[in-house]
Protein backbone atom coordinates (compact mmCIF):
# COMPACT_ATOMS: atom_id res chain seq x y z
CA UNK A 1 0.00 0.00 0.00
CA UNK A 2 2.89 2.42 0.71
CA UNK A 3 4.09 1.83 -2.85
CA UNK A 4 0.83 3.41 -4.07
CA UNK A 5 1.60 6.72 -2.35
CA UNK A 6 3.42 9.25 -4.50
CA UNK A 7 5.19 12.03 -2.62
CA UNK A 8 5.16 15.20 -4.67
CA UNK A 9 7.53 18.08 -4.02
CA UNK A 10 5.93 21.34 -2.94
CA UNK A 11 7.06 24.19 -5.21
CA UNK A 12 6.10 27.86 -5.18
CA UNK A 13 3.91 27.45 -2.10
CA UNK A 14 5.41 28.54 1.21
CA UNK A 15 4.74 30.16 4.58
CA UNK A 16 5.61 33.70 5.63
CA UNK A 17 5.45 35.61 8.92
CA UNK A 18 4.55 39.27 8.46
CA UNK A 19 4.35 41.94 11.13
CA UNK A 20 1.12 43.97 11.05
CA UNK A 21 -0.68 46.40 13.32
CA UNK A 22 -3.37 44.86 15.53
CA UNK A 23 -6.10 47.14 16.84
CA UNK A 24 -7.08 44.45 19.36
CA UNK A 25 -3.62 44.33 20.94
CA UNK A 26 -2.67 47.94 20.09
CA UNK A 27 0.72 46.71 18.89
CA UNK A 28 2.51 45.19 15.93
CA UNK A 29 1.93 41.43 15.88
CA UNK A 30 3.29 38.64 13.67
CA UNK A 31 0.81 36.92 11.34
CA UNK A 32 1.42 33.72 9.39
CA UNK A 33 0.41 33.55 5.73
CA UNK A 34 0.21 30.82 3.11
CA UNK A 35 1.77 32.23 -0.06
CA UNK A 36 0.70 30.53 -3.29
CA UNK A 37 3.21 31.88 -5.80
CA UNK A 38 2.30 29.22 -8.37
CA UNK A 39 0.16 29.44 -11.50
CA UNK A 40 -2.39 26.98 -10.08
CA UNK A 41 -5.14 27.18 -7.46
CA UNK A 42 -4.66 24.96 -4.44
CA UNK A 43 -7.75 23.30 -2.99
CA UNK A 44 -8.85 21.69 0.28
CA UNK A 45 -6.04 23.42 2.14
CA UNK A 46 -5.39 22.31 5.73
CA UNK A 47 -2.85 23.80 8.14
CA UNK A 48 -2.01 22.25 11.50
CA UNK A 49 0.19 24.42 13.70
CA UNK A 50 1.99 24.05 16.99
CA UNK A 51 4.96 25.50 18.85
CA UNK A 52 7.51 23.55 20.87
CA UNK A 53 10.90 23.99 22.52
CA UNK A 54 12.52 24.86 25.83
CA UNK A 55 12.15 27.99 27.93
CA UNK A 56 14.43 28.31 30.97
CA UNK A 57 15.42 24.66 30.61
CA UNK A 58 11.81 23.46 30.72
CA UNK A 59 10.16 21.75 27.72
CA UNK A 60 7.13 23.70 26.48
CA UNK A 61 4.58 23.03 23.77
CA UNK A 62 1.35 24.63 22.66
CA UNK A 63 -1.87 22.94 21.70
CA UNK A 64 -2.52 22.09 18.06
CA UNK A 65 -4.44 24.60 15.98
CA UNK A 66 -6.18 23.53 12.79
CA UNK A 67 -7.19 25.79 9.92
CA UNK A 68 -9.00 24.87 6.71
CA UNK A 69 -9.44 26.85 3.49
CA UNK A 70 -11.52 25.69 0.54
CA UNK A 71 -9.22 27.33 -1.99
CA UNK A 72 -6.14 29.52 -2.23
CA UNK A 73 -6.15 31.03 -5.74
CA UNK A 74 -3.02 31.15 -7.88
CA UNK A 75 -0.66 34.03 -7.07
CA UNK A 76 -2.38 34.97 -3.82
CA UNK A 77 -2.03 34.77 -0.05
CA UNK A 78 -4.23 33.70 2.85
CA UNK A 79 -3.78 34.81 6.45
CA UNK A 80 -3.65 31.75 8.69
CA UNK A 81 -3.13 32.91 12.28
CA UNK A 82 -1.47 35.36 14.64
CA UNK A 83 1.62 34.24 16.56
CA UNK A 84 1.88 35.70 20.03
CA UNK A 85 5.22 37.12 21.16
CA UNK A 86 5.43 34.53 23.96
CA UNK A 87 5.82 31.66 21.45
CA UNK A 88 8.38 33.35 19.19
CA UNK A 89 11.11 31.86 21.39
CA UNK A 90 9.83 28.38 20.45
CA UNK A 91 9.96 26.46 17.17
CA UNK A 92 6.73 27.23 15.30
CA UNK A 93 5.67 24.36 13.04
CA UNK A 94 3.05 24.53 10.30
CA UNK A 95 2.01 21.33 8.51
CA UNK A 96 0.47 22.28 5.16
CA UNK A 97 -1.62 19.82 3.15
CA UNK A 98 -3.49 20.62 -0.06
CA UNK A 99 -4.60 19.38 -3.47
CA UNK A 100 -3.31 20.83 -6.73
CA UNK A 101 -4.50 19.37 -10.01
CA UNK A 102 -6.13 16.50 -8.06
CA UNK A 103 -2.78 15.51 -6.53
CA UNK A 104 -2.04 15.59 -2.81
CA UNK A 105 0.83 17.74 -1.52
CA UNK A 106 2.13 17.84 2.03
CA UNK A 107 4.97 19.79 3.65
CA UNK A 108 6.13 20.78 7.11
CA UNK A 109 7.35 24.36 7.53
CA UNK A 110 9.27 25.27 10.70
CA UNK A 111 10.12 28.77 11.85
CA UNK A 112 13.03 27.99 14.17
CA UNK A 113 13.10 29.48 17.66
CA UNK A 114 13.77 33.23 17.62
CA UNK A 115 13.89 33.31 13.80
CA UNK A 116 10.77 35.45 13.52
CA UNK A 117 12.17 38.91 14.16
CA UNK A 118 12.79 42.19 12.35
CA UNK A 119 16.46 41.31 11.67
CA UNK A 120 15.67 38.31 9.43
CA UNK A 121 13.07 39.83 7.11
CA UNK A 122 13.04 39.85 3.32
CA UNK A 123 10.40 40.96 0.84
CA UNK A 124 7.49 38.51 0.66
CA UNK A 125 6.34 37.86 -2.92
CA UNK A 126 2.76 38.90 -3.76
CA UNK A 127 2.40 40.86 -0.48
CA UNK A 128 5.40 43.10 -1.27
CA UNK A 129 6.06 43.72 2.43
CA UNK A 130 8.91 42.60 4.67
CA UNK A 131 8.50 39.26 6.40
CA UNK A 132 10.22 36.02 7.40
CA UNK A 133 9.88 33.29 4.77
CA UNK A 134 10.18 29.53 5.22
CA UNK A 135 10.29 27.50 2.01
Amino acid sequence: MKADITLLEVENVFMAAVQEWSDDFVANMWYIYIVNDSDFDIDSVMVVSKAFGTIDGEMKKTSLLRHAFAKVPAVSVVKVEMVQDSVLTLNNEFMLTYFMDNKLYDKKFIFKANSINENTVEEVPILFVDGVIVR
